[in-house]
């Protein structure tokens, strides 16, 4: 096994992976990309952007996608606090369109989630001062990117609210995007080649 473990979930191409981390008594490093493993298991989407945001205990952002031309996977990974980190497979034909996947990811944990092109992404903060940092697989393209909203009942995404005690802090756009069946939604499953 190299540094990463990549796990494989209950829906095609999202990958769970865990980070090795080196720990002393100075503290630890820890490799939290390397194209060389990630080429090894089957990835085929190049890096291209790094995005960094801070939240407050409570904040939900999601589910943001961009539609092609410019679509992009993200590969998320808390630094600090808690989150319960989601992707729902929006890919038309997929065998599991409109599935979710979720995992809590901490500052602590050293897990990652990737998700490809053709997933809506969101997550909720469950502490204050929260850090989450994601690789992008494509450009921001403020043309074509677009969201589904995050309590699409036909979704059923299982998001922890008793956590953060119900209290949301949800921005207005966020609040008014169309369910998955109404979206404007451009992305097809591809079987991946074996």
């Amino acid at each position: 096994m190299g540094i990463f473990k990549f796990n494989k979930t209950p829906i095609e191409e999202v990958f769970l992976i865990e980070a090795k981390a080196f720990n002393d008594d100075r503290g630890f490093f820890m490799e939290s990309y390397n194209l060389k493993d990630f080429i090894q298991n089957g990835f085929t989407h190049p890096i291209v952007q790094d995005n960094h945001s801070v939240s407050k205990k409570g904040v939900l952002r999601g589910l943001h996608y961009q539609n092609n031309p410019s679509p992009m996977g993200k590969l998320v990974r808390c630094i600090k606090g808690r989150i319960f980190d989601v992707g729902v497979d929006i890919r038309k034909g997929s065998p599991t369109f409109g599935k979710w996947y979720g995992e809590v990811l901490t500052g602590d944990n050293m897990k990652m989630l990737y998700f490809p092109p053709g997933f809506a992404h969101g997550f909720l903060s469950l502490e204050e001062d929260t850090h989450v940092y994601y690789k992008c697989t494509g450009f921001y393209s403020k043309e074509n990117e677009a969201a589904i909203i995050w309590n699409d009942p036909e979704v059923g995404v299982k998001w922890p609210l008793a956590e953060v005690g119900g209290k949301l802090i949800v921005s207005e756009r966020d609040q008014v995007h169309p369910r998955l069946k109404d979206a404007r939604n451009n992305h097809v499953y591809e079987r991946r080649k074996a």
